[in-house]
């Protein structure tokens, strides 16, 4: 490794388990959601919270590249960062940007849909206030879309 940027960046990158999207096309949106959902909360309960937590903090703001000690750019801390969010939110686009998730829940911010939805998972991992199950998928998939108006059934 040239730096330890590059370091971190490829140790960050193993700790993080692979997303496997579910199949966009099976299931009501409902399901798809609920699917999804139930296996961002496994694979955030396999992440190990600390040292996850504590590289990606080091991996600096998402605006801007990382720097060295001498303050030379180093675009991979920025570029895994958003191969990252990407990795993790592709499947979140194909479901609420698919024909049946427009028809469903309108013109959403997707961005803001996709914090709705894995927030809770988030903030219960990092405060250890709980461990989402299925049925907590179910319910924030469920207030999630009666939030914007689309029948949960």
């Amino acid at each position: 490794f040239n730096s330890s940027t590059q370091l971190l960046a490829a140790t960050f990158e193993r700790l993080l388990p692979q997303v496997i999207p579910p199949e966009p096309t099976s299931g009501t949106l409902r399901e798809r959601l609920i699917e999804l959902l139930s296996r961002q909360a496994d694979l955030l309960a396999e992440a190990p919270v600390q040292v996850t937590t504590l590289a990606w903090a080091a991996l600096g703001p998402t605006e801007t590249p990382g720097t060295d000690f001498e303050g030379t750019p180093h675009p991979s801390a920025h570029t895994l960062r958003s191969r990252v969010v990407e990795q993790y939110r592709q499947p979140f686009d194909s479901i609420l940007q698919s024909p049946d998730g427009r028809h469903r829940l309108g013109d959403l911010d997707v961005e803001l849909a996709i914090c709705q939805l894995v927030g809770p998972l988030v903030f219960a991992r990092l405060t250890g206030i709980r461990a989402i199950t299925h049925k907590d998928c179910v319910r924030l998939v469920d207030d999630f879309m009666n939030s914007y108006g689309a029948d949960a059934t």
